[in-house]
């Protein structure tokens, strides 16, 4: 049994990954602004059989302070995270030219800064791990050579530095055995990707990309550190 921690994990990827985890006998501890969302997922597990395996935890870790708090919580009841998933994420769609700098600083802040600050904090958890391992969850519209699309520009430049920032701690940390990786995701039917391409039908379920990330939670730093990796059947 591993402990995940994972954000964003009130609806969409971040949901289904937490459930499928759940299901699979690890403990995850699942974190969200959306306490309506978080209660729903903890009656489905509940519901499933394996509450014991949920930690849910309502919080805004959009500060440095709503971090800070986050992790002392988590510090209550686990004194080791095994692998921590930065899923939670945010995007303005909105041409470049009318993106104001609060709207741009707003998705930074969710994007690059929390998932900086979080890892961070959890360092003297992920320690005391035998297999520590960082999954940041980027997209595809953040990876060099891959297909852009306008009003994207926040969105794709944030994934982009979250691509990076992942490869710099993989070496940053390698002396600790701290594995870190990107997963560059495609298109996959979630809220998120509506508020992208309103209308458009993506190849996979939302649960079905959980299916690999869930895999790549508990088996990726087997095989993989400090890289990107698209998972992607069409973009978007």
């Amino acid at each position: 049994m591993k402990t995940i921690l994972i954000t964003g994990a009130s609806r969409g990827i971040g949901y289904d990954t937490a459930l499928q985890l759940c299901r699979t006998k690890h403990r995850v501890i699942a974190v969200a602004r959306n306490s309506a969302g978080l209660e729903k997922l903890y009656n489905e597990v509940r519901t499933a059989g394996y509450a014991e395996n949920l930690i849910v935890i309502p919080a805004d870790i959009s500060t440095r302070v709503g971090v800070v708090d986050l992790v002392n919580r988590i510090k209550e009841v686990t004194p080791v995270i095994d692998v921590l998933v930065n899923n939670a994420g945010t995007l303005v769609n909105k041409a470049f030219a009318a993106i104001t700098e609060e709207e741009l600083r707003g998705v930074y802040e969710v994007n690059v800064f929390t998932p900086f600050r979080l890892i961070q904090a959890c360092l003297s958890l992920l320690r005391k791990s035998n297999a520590p391992h960082i999954v940041n969850i980027g997209s595809m519209g953040g990876l060099n050579g891959s297909s852009k699309f306008p009003g994207l520009s926040a969105y794709s430049s944030s994934k982009g530095a979250l691509a990076i920032l992942s490869e710099v701690l993989a070496e940053e940390l390698k002396a600790e055995n701290i594995k870190v990786n990107c997963l560059a995701l495609g298109a996959a039917q979630t809220e998120m990707l509506q508020e992208a391409f309103p209308g458009y039908s993506a190849p996979l379920s939302s649960s079905k990309m959980a299916e690999y990330i869930s895999w790549f939670c508990i088996h990726g730093s087997e095989f993989f550190n400090g890289k990107v990796i698209p998972v992607a059947l069409s973009t978007p």
